[in-house]
């Protein structure tokens, strides 16, 4: 199918996301360490919760991807840090950079010769390397707009 190479590329540029809204790396770039772990009333958590979640499932998206043994953690508790701030820099900066990382690997699955994006895994209920795709940057993207949101609940957005 001559139209697989566009598929790949749009499906790259979905995943790193930034034409119609802010990116990931926009949405958490220079968030002060003060703000990571507050959860703004009426809010039911924090964008360090929030970035953790976007990592976790990520991960799990990729893992589940490339590796048919692979098991999801329990939803959702598996999904969800029970902290609301990390706890220190480093924890930040390291959950921010495995996002990046789990990102270019998934790219990677779908630049791999021969990839297959439309016939689902042997190992699943359907799913298939596009749909998969699809579901990280769908589930990337909105999280990245509650983060916006909090950061604006208090006071941190441009």
């Amino acid at each position: 199918m001559k139209e697989i190479p566009t598929i790949i590329k749009n499906l790259k540029e979905l995943l790193h996301g930034g034409h119609a809204h802010a990116t990931f790396e926009q949405a958490v770039k220079d968030l002060p360490a003060s703000l990571r772990g507050q959860v703004p009333e009426g809010m039911p958590y924090s964008i360090w919760q929030l970035v953790e979640h976007i990592r976790i499932t990520q991960l799990d998206i990729l893992e589940f991807s490339r590796d048919p043994g692979y098991k999801s953690p329990e939803w959702p508790e598996g999904y969800w840090p029970k902290e609301h701030a990390p706890v220190n820099a480093n924890a930040w900066e390291e959950s921010i950079t495995q996002i990046a990382t789990d990102r270019k690997a998934f790219i990677e699955l779908l630049e791999a010769p021969g990839a297959d994006l439309f016939t689902p895994f042997q190992h699943g209920t359907g799913q298939n390397l596009l749909r998969e795709a699809m579901l990280i940057a769908d589930h990337t993207s909105y999280h990245t707009g509650e983060i916006i949101v909090l950061r604006r609940l208090m006071g941190a957005w441009k």
